[in-house]
C-alpha cells in the first residue's frame, strides 16, 4: 500500500477523446483524466493523437530516479496549435493544480493508477508493485533495461526533451523527390525531426582502405562494422567499462550496450508510434548482429543478450491489434533468414571451440528464440528438410518430385558461386 503521494504524471489542458497511451496501454482521455499516478522508478514513455483514427502521433520519453529524496512530478501541457504535449514551468504545473482544487483533490480524483495492461484496474492506494501482473512480470523494465540517458539524447538530438513523432526519420531513411532540394521538401511537407542513428551502412562492413580477402570477408563476416559501432559510440572515459548514469543511477556500461539500447528504443518507436524510420534501424541492426561470425566467440555474453531481448521483443509483436509485423512466411522472410544463417553460423562456432561457457549461454538463448519461432510461426530454421522423393498421385501413378526452393540457403543450383576470370 502507498504510504503518501507517489511520483505523478500531470498533463495539462488535455483535450477529452484523445489518443493517449503510455509506454505499452493506449487509451482515450476523459474529461476528468489529468494524468498518471505510482509511476515506478525507470524511463517511460507517453504518447498522444489527436484522434486514435490518425496515424500521427507524437511522444516523448521521461524518468523516474530509483531513490529519489521526494515523489518526481512530470508537467507537460497540450498545445492547441502543436496537437501535442509540449514542456511545461513547474510552476505554471503548480497553478494549474491549485486552480484544481489542490494536489489531493487532483491526487485522488484524477490522476489514474499506473498499469500496464487493460484489465482489472487497481486498487485506488495500490503502488505498481501490487498488481504484478498488469505489468506482465515486468515487461517493460526488461525492454527498457539498456535505455539511457546518453542513448536517449543521441537518438532525439535533445538533452533535456526527449520527444519523437511517427514522422521523425533519421537521414538514411527520407525519402529524395527528384527535382527538389530538401529545404524544398521541408516547405511542402513540414519539418521532420532528425533522429541520430547509428549509420549502419550494410554495403560497407569492413574497414576504410581494406583490399582483396580482408573486403571479402568483411562482407560475409560483419564483426568488424559491430566492433567499429561499439567503440565509436562508447561512452568517453578511461579503460575498460566505464560508468554510464541512468538518471539518478549508475551502472557500468558493458560491451554492445550502445547497441541493445538503440534497438530498444526503435522498437519501443515502432509499437506507440509506428515509426518507419525506427523499424528500418531495427531491421538493420538485426540484419548485423544475426550476421556476425568472429564476434561470436569473443563477444558471447553481448550475443546471448541480444537473443534474450530479441525474444522479449517478439513477444511483444502483437501488442497493437493486427501486430506491426508480418511475421507469415512472406512477410518473416527477413527474420526467418538471418536466423537460419545464424543458427549455421552458431554450430561452426560450437564445433571449433566446443561448448565453452560463454558459447554455451549463446546457444541456450538462440534455442529459445528457435523454440518461440516454431511455436508461434511454425517455422524450421534446422537444414533437415527432404529435397526430393517419390509421390504418389491419384490414380496411383509414382512421379519423381523435387524442391529447389532451398538452393539460396544452400548456395546450389543457380545460387551456386561462380568463378569468373577476368
Amino acid at each position: 500500500m502507498s504510504d503518501g503521494p507517489t511520483s505523478t504524471l500531470i498533463l495539462l489542458n488535455l483535450p477529452p477523446s484523445i489518443l493517449c497511451g503510455i509506454n505499452l496501454l493506449p487509451f482515450t482521455t476523459t474529461p476528468t483524466f489529468l494524468g498518471t499516478k505510482n509511476l515506478p522508478a525507470g524511463f517511460h514513455f507517453l504518447f498522444t493523437s489527436p484522434s486514435a483514427s490518425l496515424s500521427l502521433r507524437d511522444g516523448f520519453w521521461f524518468h523516474i530516479p530509483t531513490t529519489p529524496t521526494s515523489p518526481t512530478t512530470v508537467f507537460r501541457k497540450w498545445s492547441p496549435e502543436d496537437e501535442r504535449l509540449i514542456p511545461c514551468p513547474e510552476s505554471e504545473g503548480q497553478a494549474f493544480v491549485k486552480a484544481k482544487g489542490g494536489w489531493k483533490e487532483v491526487y485522488e480524483k484524477h490522476l489514474t493508477p499506473y498499469r500496464q495492461s487493460a484489465g482489472a484496474a487497481p486498487k485506488e492506494n495500490d503502488s505498481p508493485a501490487a498488481n504484478p501482473q498488469d505489468d506482465k512480470e515486468g515487461a517493460w523494465e526488461n525492454i527498457t533495461s539498456h535505455i539511457t540517458p546518453t542513448i536517449l539524447s543521441r537518438f532525439t538530438k535533445s538533452d533535456e526533451d526527449w520527444t519523437i513523432s511517427s514522422a521523425s526519420s533519421g537521414l538514411q531513411d527520407r525519402d529524395e523527390i527528384p527535382g527538389l532540394s530538401r529545404e524544398e521538401v521541408r516547405d511542402v511537407i513540414g519539418e521532420e525531426k532528425e533522429l541520430g542513428m547509428l549509420g549502419i551502412d550494410l554495403k560497407r562492413t569492413w574497414r576504410e582502405g581494406a583490399v582483396g580477402r580482408e573486403r571479402t570477408e568483411g562482407a560475409r563476416d560483419r564483426s568488424w562494422l559491430l566492433t567499429d559501432l561499439c567503440e565509436r559510440y562508447r561512452s568517453k572515459g578511461g579503460a575498460g567499462d566505464e560508468v554510464v548514469k541512468r538518471g539518478e543511477e549508475s551502472r557500468e556500461e558493458r560491451w554492445g550496450d550502445v547497441i541493445l539500447g538503440q534497438m530498444e528504443i526503435c522498437f519501443l518507436m515502432v509499437l506507440t508510434l509506428a515509426n518507419y524510420s525506427c523499424l528500418e534501424e531495427w531491421k538493420r541492426i538485426l540484419a548485423l548482429v544475426l550476421t556476425c561470425e568472429k564476434s561470436v566467440q569473443s563477444e558471447s555474453e553481448f550475443f546471448a543478450r541480444f537473443l534474450r531481448l530479441l525474444k522479449q521483443q517478439l513477444e511483444r509483436t502483437d501488442d497493437v491489434e493486427g501486430g506491426l509485423f508480418d511475421m507469415s512466411d512472406d512477410g518473416g522472410a527477413f527474420l526467418k533468414a538471418l536466423l537460419k544463417g545464424f543458427k549455421r553460423t552458431l554450430g561452426q562456432t560450437l564445433e571449433s571451440t566446443g561448448e565453452k561457457d560463454g558459447i554455451e549461454d549463446v546457444k541456450e538463448e538462440f534455442e529459445e528464440v528457435e523454440n518461440w519461432v516454431k511455436d508461434h510461426y511454425r517455422w524450421e530454421l534446422g537444414d533437415e528438410f527432404v529435397r526430393n522423393g517419390m509421390l504418389e498421385l491419384e490414380d496411383g501413378e509414382m512421379v519423381t518430385m523435387e524442391t529447389k526452393e532451398l538452393e539460396g540457403e544452400d548456395e546450389s543450383g543457380e545460387y551456386a558461386p561462380v568463378v569468373v576470370d577476368l
